[in-house]
């Protein structure tokens, strides 16, 4: 019994490139692909994917007004199971790595010959997760280079606070040993977040942990 092709939908404020990507699809890949609907805006991904029970959403960062990672951070939360290619016109290394954080399964730049497209689907489809050898590599770079240095930019008490935090203590667990009440933990705990550049508890620990600061003997220190 053959199997039916993965319902596909294209968010992108360029209505002829959608036009363009689901003719390819389905003349390169019908069998595989069916592209369901498509839309130029963003705040109607999150119904174009639930009208079409769509299994494939590829994305175009940038949709004004909304933006595309924020689309993409809708229709992971209303439909986690939904794959999501996530496309952009320029290399923005922040814009890619924001993509990622906000559940995307692939990012590629537009100005790939739309025919390869093809083969990342098929990957995304198989739960593996796309991104150019290129820009993979810039990011760990990127990564690298925001984990090298940044204990030797923070004082004994920023490092004290940020172990307590990785190690999942909550706030009040943290204010004891830190001998401060638990309202100034709070703003002490905001305050480094700030200076780690983390979003949140979560990345602040997965920072910790790419700098060694878990470890017994961290590096450096």
């Amino acid at each position: 019994m053959p199997t039916a092709p993965h319902v596909v939908v294209i968010v992108d404020d360029h209505a002829l490139f959608a036009q363009g990507l689901a003719l390819l699809l389905e003349s390169r890949a019908g069998d595989t692909f069916r592209v369901a609907g498509s839309t130029t805006a963003g705040e109607d991904a999150v119904a174009l994917v639930g009208r079409h029970r769509a299994g494939i959403a590829i994305v175009d960062l940038a949709l004004p007004p909304l933006g595309g990672v924020e689309t993409i951070r809708r229709v992971k939360a209303a439909y986690p199971a939904t794959r999501v290619l996530a496309l952009s016109g320029t290399e923005d290394l922040d814009l890619a790595a924001a993509a990622m954080r906000a559940g995307a399964d692939g990012y590629l730049g537009k100005s790939a010959d739309p025919e390869v497209l093809i083969a990342p689907l098929l990957s995304i489809v198989a739960g593996v997760r796309v991104l150019r050898a290129e820009l993979l590599d810039a990011l760990l770079v990127a990564a690298d280079r925001t984990a090298d240095g940044l204990l030797d930019r923070l004082g004994e008490r920023d490092i004290e606070l940020w172990t307590l935090l990785a190690r999942g203590l909550e706030t009040a667990d943290i204010a004891r040993p830190m001998l401060v009440s638990e309202r100034t933990a709070k703003r002490m705990i905001a305050s480094l977040l700030h200076k780690l550049g983390a979003a949140n508890r979560i990345e602040a620990a997965a920072l910790a942990g790419r700098c060694g600061l878990l470890d017994e003997h961290p590096a450096g220190r």
